[in-house]
């Protein structure tokens, strides 16, 4: 068999759907070997898109997202979407093309060391410097990607290798059971409970799995424990839910610390201290705090768990309920969570252009409960976290550990590409619509009638307002945008642009039901992001 033959060939006993990418002409032999394979080939216009793209999937499915590309230049374009993976423990396989091993006669044209590149941002990157490698690299490489924390692995394949004859066959993929807890931890988990005065839980991305959303939401029922859904977590108990305290939103105090800093005793679920620094809501170190994950936590200087249920999070969560007798009723709680919700609820400045509450506002109307946002990087995402109520796991799509631009146009594809019967919105800021804008023309390409909503404000709106909150003078920040309706419609796409007259959710809905790509060009006006984050939360006192 031809060696990039049998790569693929794995791949497809790995269960791969869909692979991302550009490639190039040392991916030749692979992109053949993809042509006549179950694979589902997916070409983007950037590489980055393509690692981001792959990202969502692993994220969306719990199975490792691939993307490819050539050497050099192609490899150094995947490189955020690889970290933005790692970061947020999405699994993914990244693959890179590179030059023979031997009789490289183009000498040190396009040529960077891959490997070492990837090696600070992968859980593991290899070079496969013989076909005979391939069956067992590939498969190391899919066990250490779904592993818990979930990662990403990077993988180079030569092009005198990919082309040779080897006598290596597939390897079958194994199907590996996480361990149930200890019960000896789960005792001593649910003595520090029943111990505690104002119990907590603060759930997180490593907790956004249906099979925990059922169990925590029985979970917190019957104890009567609240809990908050850290940006990434927002979803895993949905927020009609009495017993949900919402999302976290700015790294500062905010509404949902009323609650955080009255509880004495912290429940970790799924938790990583990447995606909101435990020095939030352990800075004087007076908490107890239980962690429930996968694996063993990381230690930091505010995050020293007193016990660690470490396994099967679902039946931790199980067991723990198990051994906790009775409900009880946590007022200061109760509080939080009505004083946070005449927040949410609190009728939205009229203005044009809209303020940023309005336009969650908008959106949540126009969304089912299982309909899909996938979000950009900017401070509408703050606004979102924050305001928009969310009722299922994974239908809020962010990434606030790389928090990288660019992502929320290719994630919102994959999003729609997965699930052609939901609504999927892709939310950008200008900034980071432009930073991957091709990408239209690929959601065209292939027929996924993505929707995309463009906040403008012709500015890099997130660096504006810490720009004016540390009393530097406004400089360096603005800039130009084309006409984004008329930049739709140039790929092809349908473009509007929000008017004065317009009510935002009625134009949402009218696209999404022109089953069409379609881009929204919607003005925001940021001036309350002063006023909220720096003045209101500034001055923020509790009164429960």
């Amino acid at each position: 068999m031809k060696a990039s033959d049998l790569f693929v060939a794995q791949l497809e006993e790995e269960g791969v759907e869909y692979i991302f990418g550009l490639p190039g002409e040392e991916n030749l032999d692979l992109l053949e070997s993809l042509r006549t394979s179950r694979i589902k080939l997916i070409i983007t216009r950037h590489e980055q898109a393509a690692a981001f793209m792959a990202a969502t999937y692993g994220r969306l499915t719990g199975k490792p997202g691939v993307c490819f590309s050539t050497l050099g230049p192609g490899a150094t374009n995947l490189v955020t979407g690889v970290a933005q993976a790692q970061l947020i423990g999405a699994p993914l396989i990244s693959i890179s093309g590179q030059k023979s091993l031997t009789d490289n006669w183009q000498a040190r044209f396009q040529l960077v060391n891959t490997v070492r590149m990837m090696e600070p941002l992968c859980k593991k990157a290899v070079s496969i410097t013989d076909p005979g490698m391939i069956p067992t690299v590939i498969r190391n490489a899919f066990k250490h990607a779904e592993a818990d924390r979930p990662g990403a692995i990077h993988i180079e394949l030569p092009e005198d290798v990919a082309e040779e004859e080897t006598e290596a066959t597939v390897q079958k993929r194994s199907e590996i059971k996480i361990p149930y807890p200890d019960p000896e931890a789960v005792k001593r988990a649910a003595t520090m409970i029943c111990e505690a005065k104002n119990p907590l839980i603060i759930v997180s991305s490593g907790a956004n799995r249906k099979a925990i959303t059922e169990e925590l939401e029985n979970f917190v029922e019957q104890t009567g424990i609240y809990l908050v859904h850290t940006q990434m977590g927002k979803g895993v108990v949905p927020d009609d839910c009495s017993y949900s305290l919402f999302a976290t939103g700015i790294h500062a105090r905010d509404y949902v610390n009323c609650g955080i800093d009255g509880a004495d005793l912290i429940i970790t679920i799924g938790y990583d201290i990447v995606e909101y620094p435990p020095y939030l809501w352990n800075g004087t170190l007076d908490k107890q705090i239980i962690n429930i994950d996968f694996v063993e936590s990381v230690p930091d200087r505010y995050f020293n768990p007193t016990v660690e249920v470490i396994g099967n999070i679902a039946s931790s969560i199980r067991e723990l309920a198990a051994s906790i007798p009775e409900k009880r009723e946590f007022p200061i709680f109760e509080h939080t969570r009505n004083f946070i919700e005449e927040k949410i609820n609190a009728v939205a400045r009229k203005s044009y252009p809209p303020v940023p509450q309005a336009v969650v506002k908008s959106v949540r109307k126009a969304l089912g409960r299982e309909d899909i946002i996938t979000l950009d990087n900017g401070i509408y995402k703050l606004w979102f976290a924050r305001l928009y109520k969310t009722y299922a796991p994974n239908t809020v799509l962010l990434d606030n550990a790389l928090a990288t631009m660019g992502a929320g146009l290719p994630s919102g594809i994959t999003a729609k590409l997965l699930h052609p019967e939901r609504r999927v919105l892709a939310i950008c800021g200008d900034g980071g619509f432009m930073m991957n804008c091709q990408e239209l023309e690929t959601a065209i390409r292939y027929g996924i009638p993505v929707v995309v909503l463009i906040l403008n404000d012709n500015g890099f709106g997130f660096i504006k307002w810490k720009q004016k909150k540390m009393h530097f003078e406004d400089f360096g920040l603005d800039y130009g945008n084309p006409d984004f309706s008329l930049f739709a419609r140039s790929f092809g796409a349908v473009g509007i642009r929000i008017k004065e007259d317009d009510d935002l959710a009625e134009v949402l809905e009218k696209a999404f039901a022109l089953n069409k790509v379609a881009v929204i060009e919607c003005p925001i006006d940021y001036s309350v992001n002063y006023e909220t984050f720096s003045i209101e939360l500034g001055k923020l006192t509790c009164k429960f």
